[in-house]
């Protein structure tokens, strides 16, 4: 696989993705302690001085989130941890979901990431010192998540995979099924982008009538016209916490009308 996250962290579809996984751990473990299993789970933090820099795709997110005035609670939320590792004011460094969540994590909870890539898993690992309620594991995040989930209760399950490997949707939609289905109080939140609406179809086809209720929470930055470029972004939510609509609405409708070209829209709905 060529891609590299370094390239895209702290972009448009980061924000949605984190805001709305920030508020997903709090609502989920306002029932009780945690456990996320995250399947792709990344370097965990992000120097946006290097590759980022040149694919100039923060400037167009986390830098003007950081500088929006009147934010909304939710965004708020994930700009309050963004400063939090920037004490100098820059926006230097920005967090991956496995900091986000472990940093989130109350009492009881825990985390559990997978990274296929050795090199990147050793930078997780690293992300995470010295926090106890965080192990990572090397190797496939589909077939490990499954087999986590089913030792535990109640897990709430990332799935963020490069979509770059042809069966990335297919082993999304069959790993969140496969939870789902042996455990039907999990919660899956699947991040996709959205470049055209015919791969996106088929993904959601895919799920249904295979999981439970699910939310379906798009930011669309432009028309879904180009199926080279990622035109917005969504996260799939399979039995969402009371409340997911709401914040979902929120944290979509900011990314589009703040970061969004003319037109630009959330699509917030569910099956």
């Amino acid at each position: 696989m060529n891609y590299r996250h370094s390239f895209h962290a702290g972009n448009f579809a980061d924000l949605v993705k984190h805001a709305l996984v920030l508020w997903l751990v709090q609502a989920r473990q306002a029932m009780g302690p945690v456990v996320v299993l995250d399947t792709h789970a990344g370097a965990g933090l992000y120097d946006l001085s290097g590759d980022a820099a040149r694919s100039k795709e923060a400037e167009a997110g986390v830098a003007r989130l950081m500088t929006a005035q009147g934010r909304p609670p939710l965004m708020d939320a994930l700009a309050n941890e963004v400063r939090a590792l920037n004490p100098d004011g820059a926006t230097r460094f920005y967090p991956g979901s496995p900091r986000l969540i472990v940093d989130a994590l109350s009492a009881g909870g825990c985390y559990v990431g997978f990274e296929l890539n050795p090199p990147v898993r050793a930078l997780l690992a690293e992300a995470l010192a010295g926090r106890t309620n965080a192990e990572t594991r090397e190797g496939d995040g589909y077939d490990g998540a499954v087999a986590e989930a089913a030792r535990v209760r109640a897990p709430l399950i990332l799935i963020d995979p490069p979509f770059e490997r042809p069966d990335d949707y297919a082993r999304a939609a069959e790993t969140a099924a496969a939870v789902v289905r042996r455990d039907p109080s999990a919660t899956v939140a699947v991040w996709t982008p959205l470049k055209d609406l015919e791969t996106f179809d088929a993904f959601i086809r895919r799920l249904q009538g295979k999981v439970g209720p699910t939310l379906v929470a798009e930011a669309r930055l432009r028309p879904l016209t180009n199926p080279m470029k990622m035109n917005g972004c969504a996260l799939v939510v399979v039995n969402p916490p009371r409340g997911a609509e709401a914040a979902a609405r929120e944290i979509c409708g900011w990314v589009a009308d703040a970061l969004g070209d003319p037109g630009a829209r959330a699509e917030v709905w569910t099956f």
